[in-house]
């Protein structure tokens, strides 16, 4: 670069002849060519997020099963993404539990055609079966467990078949094992400690489940061990 301005410099020299030297004034800088290194952006610096790749949810189709509150809950299904005619159905069955009035819970349990299975054995009358078995409330004791149990969240089972279904609670579904502590303290707002210990030597969950198929049938509201 240097060697260039001195060129012009001899060239208009040449040119205008002495008095052109006088005249001709030239600036010289040095040029420094950028650094090759980039500096990196700062801990501050915005970032745009990632694009979503999660698959969305289509109208009408059944949730995927929310992962929330600890090991196993991926198993679990939030209410609020429940078919609509589980969540009605459910919501059904709350008021009528909430009255007190085993008669119109009856009433709804005949109201779909088939009657929900209450019990294993042959009964066919559920109100004269829930008192004989919790006399001392005359049977209203049973409105109470399935209240319970409609306020948890329940499991989505045998998905994409005939037989799929929303069961409650979820963790009626998980070995009886494996239950963390935060699962404990749900179970135990529906049994008792001696329960647990009794399910711990079964190996399993036994105590009332309630299942509703997607289509919003009530399907049971029956104990394990009955």
């Amino acid at each position: 670069m240097r060697a260039l301005i001195a060129s012009i410099f001899v060239i208009a020299t040449l040119a205008g002849g002495p008095d052109a030297v006088a005249q001709v004034k030239v600036r010289t800088e040095t040029i420094r060519p950028p650094t090759a290194a980039i500096t990196p952006p700062s801990a501050n610096q915005f970032v745009p997020p990632a694009a979503d790749t999660g698959a969305s949810i289509r109208p009408g189709e059944p949730p995927a099963p929310a992962a929330s509150k600890g090991a196993g809950r991926e198993f679990a299904t939030d209410l609020a993404r429940l078919p609509a005619a589980v969540l009605a159905t459910r919501a059904r069955i709350l008021a009528i539990a909430r009255t007190g009035d085993l008669q119109q819970l009856v009433a709804l349990m005949h109201a779909g055609g088939d009657v929900p299975a209450f019990t294993h054995t042959h009964r066919q009358d559920p109100a004269a079966y829930w008192k004989e078995i919790y006399p001392d409330s005359n049977g209203v004791e049973i409105l109470s467990i399935l209240i319970s149990i409609l306020e948890m969240e329940p499991a989505r089972v045998e998905a994409g078949t005939p037989q799929e279904m929303y069961v409650w609670p979820y963790f009626a579904r998980l070995p009886i094992t494996s239950l963390t502590p935060e699962q404990k303290v749900e179970l135990f707002q529906i049994v008792t400690g001696a329960d647990y210990k009794g399910m711990l030597e079964r190996g399993r969950y036994v105590f009332y489940q309630v299942g509703i198929g997607p289509d919003g049938a009530w399907r049971y509201f029956i104990s394990s061990d009955q």
